[in-house]
């Protein structure tokens, strides 16, 4: 019996001093995960509940687009970029709210608007659709080189063909009638290129828009 309380000492001596060189690294080691654990969870109810949130001011800011509300279109996109900037429904917001106040000549609100969307929205596609339509503001105002400023870059490949296509829009406004020529003849080819990709899959808005494109060119000089 002595020998096995000498030998249950000897176990006990042993575990203290593994304790006392690890236990303090793997007490703050589990600490740290289930921290971690914790978090994930928080961020994921958090992230749901912002989404909700964000998502019925979304609802407020197109009833009052439809109704042209200027005053609560503002306010509720401001809502949407101020305290859910990391949503989706914000850069939507926005570039809904833009649409509606260009349409009623407010492009000082528009442009502001379509600015936070080109700096801040989290999808690239969204930032190049900020761009093309910022851009299109200021070809109205007739800033001309700072729009196509905005127009340089490759855009998401979705969009493309509209980015050659105001190119030429602008290039016509200047009366640069080659340069708008071979813009709109990169579009229509881009055009078809995303028509054949998509066999029998393609729609009827890109048959319908590739007319469109076709008539510029067409007013232009045509294919040379």
């Amino acid at each position: 019996m002595a020998a096995l309380d000498l030998e249950e000492q000897e176990q006990l001596s042993a575990i203290k001093a593994w304790w006392n060189q690890w236990g303090n690294a793997i007490t703050w080691a589990v600490i740290v995960v289930s921290a971690v654990i914790i978090g994930q969870q928080a961020w994921n109810w958090y992230n749901r509940d912002q989404s909700v949130k964000a998502s019925a001011v979304y609802d407020a800011l197109q009833e009052a687009a439809l109704a042209g509300n200027l005053k609560k279109t503002r306010e509720a996109a401001g809502e949407l970029t101020e305290h859910y900037a990391g949503s989706p429904y914000a850069a939507l917001g926005a570039l809904l709210s833009a649409k509606v106040h260009v349409e009623n000549s407010d492009t000082k609100t528009a442009r502001a608007q379509l600015e936070w969307v080109k700096d801040k929205a989290p999808e690239e596609v969204l930032r190049d659709l900020a761009r093309l339509r910022l851009a299109y503001v200021l070809i109205e105002e007739q800033s001309f080189d700072d729009a196509l400023k905005l127009l340089d870059g490759k855009p998401d490949a979705s969009l493309e063909a509209r980015f050659f296509e105001a190119r030429g829009d602008l290039h016509l406004m200047r009366d640069q009638l080659e340069d708008a020529r071979k813009a709109y003849q990169s579009a229509l080819d881009k055009l078809d290129a995303d028509i054949k990709a998509s066999g029998e899959g393609s729609s009827l808005a890109q048959q319908s828009y590739r007319g469109v494109v076709e008539i510029k060119l067409d007013a232009v000089g045509g294919k040379q």
